[in-house]
Formats: C-alpha cells, structure tokens, sequence
C-alpha cells in the first residue's frame, strides 16, 4: 500500500512541473495579451468605462425630458412641498400656542384662587384681632387657620407643578421648531 501512495505522489509531482514549466516558457507579454483578450470577452457581457474605453470625440447623450422642462417641474414640486411643509410648520405651531397658552389659563387660575385664599384669610385674621371675644367664641380658629395654610401649601405646589409642567412644553415646543414670544412676559407677571 505504501508503494502505491509513493507512486501516486511521484507521478503528482511530475505533473506539477510539468505545468509550471510550461508556464515559465510563456512571456509576460503572452500573459497580459491572452488575459485582456478574457477581460474584452467579459466586458461584452457587461459593460464597463474606464480610460481605455472611454469616449474623448463624442458628445454625451442624454436620456429623459428636456432639461427646461424637468427644471419647471421641479420648481413646481418644490413650491408645493414649500407650502404643504409651511402649512403643517403652521399647524404644529398653532397646536403647541394652544398647549402653552392652556397652561398659562391654568396658572393663572391657581394664582387667582389662592390671592382669594389669602384675601379671606387675611379679612378673618382682621375681624379676630378687631374683636377678642370672637377668638373665644370660635373654638374652630387653631384648625380652620392650619386649614388654610395646608391648602395654601398645596395650591402652592400646584401652582410650581404646572409652571414647571409649562416651561417643559416651552421646551419641547422649542426643539419642535416652534417659536414661543413673550414667554418670559408671562412668567414675570405669574412670579410677581
């Protein structure tokens, strides 16, 4: 058995050079001939530019309407793409003015209720001193007083909730594209 594999491996061998010295009697020049010829019969199949095929004398051909033509339909497009986008730049605009100027109503109406809380806490604290036998006649005032500053407290964090809920769409109005005027104007007379 060895002796067929070393025989296999001998004629192996011989046949290896015998390919290679047939390739070494070739030139470079033979080598590169036969392999543009395979490259033109490959490029017939698909078409391929580069400097060896390129034109030089002719002009180029141009496939599709006239160039006027494809220029006026474009500036059509784009006009109409202008006005649709302008428009729906207008709508996202009308709908974040209506979000904010919602919070806004909102915070002016917790501002309003608690100035109210306050009036009328401050016209019972004016009757109790203008008249002492009142206190002791109201036994409910040490409650109703730690009422008042408990619903104070609570509409006063209601109130900072929602200025920050609004200055959070302002935000997001913002990266939106949306324009916001005379926010800071609002915001001065809420603070003041």
């Amino acid at each position: 058995m060895k002796m067929k594999h070393v025989k296999l491996m001998a004629i192996v061998t011989l046949l290896v050079l015998g390919v290679n010295g047939a390739a070494a009697q070739q030139s470079l020049g033979d080598v590169a001939r036969t392999a543009r010829k395979n490259k033109a019969e490959q490029a017939s199949a698909s078409r391929h530019f580069d400097n060896d095929n390129l034109p030089t004398s002719e002009g180029l051909s141009v496939v599709g309407p006239a160039p006027e033509a494809n220029a006026k339909a474009g500036t059509e497009e784009k006009e109409s793409t202008t006005a649709s986008s302008a428009a729906d730049h207008q709508k996202v605009a009308d709908e974040w003015k209506d979000k904010i100027d919602k919070q806004k109503a909102k915070i002016d109406s917790l501002n309003h209720e608690i100035d109210l809380d306050q009036r009328e806490l401050r016209l019972r604290q004016a009757a109790l001193y203008a008249d002492p036998t009142l206190r002791s006649r109201n036994l409910q005032w040490d409650k109703d007083d730690a009422q008042y500053q408990t619903d104070l407290a609570n509409k006063q964090k209601d109130i900072d909730a929602a200025r920050q809920n609004l200055d959070q769409m302002q935000d997001e109005a913002r990266k939106a594209g949306v324009e916001q005027k005379d926010n800071d104007n609002s915001q001065d007379k809420n603070q003041k």
